[in-house]
């Protein structure tokens, strides 16, 4: 019947309501646990969760959904998404459970699942969970006890990430926004094992306040935090801890095209970069590629969403893709983005090379992008649009090579979507408007 529950990133709703209401849930345990009879000899599945209340209630009913079907629950308690992935593919697991809707608010919540590899199921298993999940739907779930976490699981996935590291921290003075998600007691244990000075904002979560005016997508406070403390370099990450925004010392924004570049230039001088290649999507900037592209590196493009940039990387077998928005994937350590890994790894290239994090991030400059979304009553493949496809080669051609000009449909509104980068802010407001004008005046609301 195809996938429903499942979007490109697991299962995500409103807490308490279906497709995440305790029926549901037990549904998705029942059904996984069913898949990992028939996929694994394993007969054990690690779950962890962020910091929402609604996590320990979702994973008591899915260990109970699992419980039913002879497969037990190892639970980590609070651990981030690249903590999960890492500990199914490390340990006796014959899959990993993940609950979290990253940035979203308090109130949603999601479920991420794992194989034993550390990579999310392809859509294929997906569909095999939901056709179970749909058949369980008028079936009432038992009580579910209440789990106790198993302390060594994050310790675990700390140690890992320690091992990562080369030399020490010690001297450098870090400041860390952990938005009040999985990454709140983990990105201090960890540095400060590393042997940095700490200082901590978005580290005391109470089950409402995750993603609240802080963390990944709201870098203002931890940039004005590094400045006022003197720190060395500051570091922002979600509610699942997949991304992270690093902060320079004189509070700019390092974003993950900049982070993609220093870290590419670093891993090269190391022998680390595979084919001297980078993987990014579409919606990386123009800048990133051009600041590669001086330095001999490859940027190979795929559609938005770290789902498509993993996939080319497994493909090429690239060691170092990402997105602009932080996250960043080290394949050579990862399954999937881990903001905590990307930080150290920044802050090794720091160490390593003498350098502060802006002049690290020098070498790329950032060009304008401006990102225009119209209103439409219908859509129809770009390419019919006649008036429309003028004006993007109108600006391409303009452009010449120093721009680009991405046109897409929202993939969950009635929008279209034009982005535009270029030299100039002047430049990339006019095309983007003109296009964005060619696009009402055919599709328009």
């Amino acid at each position: 019947m195809g996938r429903e529950l499942f979007g490109t990133d697991g299962i995500r709703g409103l807490a308490g309501k279906r497709p995440l209401d305790p029926a549901t849930v037990h549904a998705v345990g029942v059904a996984l646990g069913r898949w990992c009879k028939t996929h694994s000899g394993s007969r054990q599945v690690v779950v962890g969760m962020d910091t929402r209340e609604s996590g320990p209630w979702i994973a008591a009913h899915a260990a109970a959904g699992l419980a039913s079907e002879g497969i037990g629950t190892q639970f980590a308690g609070v651990l981030s998404t690249p903590g999960i992935a890492y500990l199914t593919k490390h340990g006796d697991f014959a899959a990993g459970v993940m609950i979290s809707a990253s940035h979203n608010p308090f109130h949603d919540n999601g479920i991420k699942v794992f194989a034993h590899d550390g990579y999310k199921l392809p859509d294929a298993q997906e569909e095999i969970l939901e056709d179970t999940i749909r058949s369980l739907w008028d079936q009432q779930p038992g009580a579910a006890p209440e789990l106790q976490p198993v302390a060594a699981l994050d310790d675990q996935y700390v140690d890992f990430l320690v091992s990562v590291f080369r030399g020490t921290l010690d001297g450098v003075r870090v400041a860390v926004d952990c938005w009040n998600g999985a990454a709140s007691h983990l990105a201090p244990i960890l540095l400060e094992r590393l042997g940095a000075t700490v200082y901590r904002t978005g580290c005391e979560p109470d089950g409402r306040n995750i993603n609240l005016g802080c963390g990944a997508l709201h870098t203002g406070q931890l940039s004005q935090r590094v400045v006022e403390l003197g720190a060395h370099a500051g570091f922002a990450f979600d509610g699942d801890a997949d991304r992270c925004m690093a902060v320079s010392e004189s509070g700019k924004l390092i974003d993950g095209d900049a982070v993609l570049y220093l870290c590419a230039r670093h891993m090269r001088s190391r022998g680390e970069l595979h084919g001297d290649a980078v993987v990014a999507t579409v919606m990386s900037n123009i800048g990133l590629e051009l600041a590669l592209q001086a330095e001999g590196i490859n940027l190979v493009r795929t559609a938005v969403g770290d789902k498509y940039v993993l996939e080319e990387m497994r493909s090429r077998r690239a060691a170092l893709g990402g997105e602009q928005s932080g996250h960043v994937i080290f394949l050579d350590q990862a399954t999937t983005g881990d903001g905590l890994l990307t930080a150290i790894r920044v802050l090794e290239a720091m160490r390593e090379t003498g350098k502060s994090l802006e002049e690290l991030a020098a070498g790329m400059t950032k060009y304008p992008q401006t990102l225009v979304n119209v209103a439409i009553r219908e859509r129809r493949p770009i390419s019919d649009l006649l008036a429309v496809q003028d004006a993007i080669v109108r600006a391409e051609r303009e452009l010449n090579g120093r721009g680009c000009v991405l046109v897409r449909f929202s993939g969950t509104e009635p929008l279209a979507r034009v982005m535009v980068e270029g030299p100039t802010l002047d430049q990339v407001d006019q095309y983007a408007g003109q296009i964005a004008q060619a696009i009402r005046n055919e599709i328009g609301a």
